[in-house]
């Protein structure tokens, strides 16, 4: 299994929460740093939302097609399903690296 920095995969998360809300990344990165530097649990938390928000939305499609409504696409269900699953993969590749660098430090003596 590939390694995956921790680092690199919040920046992605918040630049696809960024692209969600309609800001830019520069624009996201701004605001982050006018924050004072954003608190870790905080960042966590809202990287937690977004995926289920994604989870909500792709089943909301799903559910809408497969119900026959004539406003979705397949297109635009499949392409919902694959963000969402990306998304939780991500965020379980995060999970597990925070869960390895917790081991790490408790492994540590004192």
């Amino acid at each position: 299994m590939s390694e995956i920095d921790v680092s690199s995969v919040l920046a992605q998360m918040r630049a696809l929460q960024a692209q969600a809300a309609g800001t830019s990344d520069a624009q996201a990165t701004a605001e982050a740093n006018q924050a004072g530097g954003a608190d870790f649990a905080e960042l966590l938390k809202q990287s937690i939302s977004k995926v289920n928000e994604l989870q909500q939305n792709s089943n909301e499609l799903a559910h809408a097609f497969s119900s026959g409504e004539s406003d979705v696409d397949l297109a635009e269900v499949m392409i919902a399903l694959q963000k969402a699953g990306l998304s939780f993969r991500a965020m379980t590749e995060v999970r597990n690296q925070l869960v390895t660098a917790y081991q790490e430090i408790m492994r540590m003596p004192i």
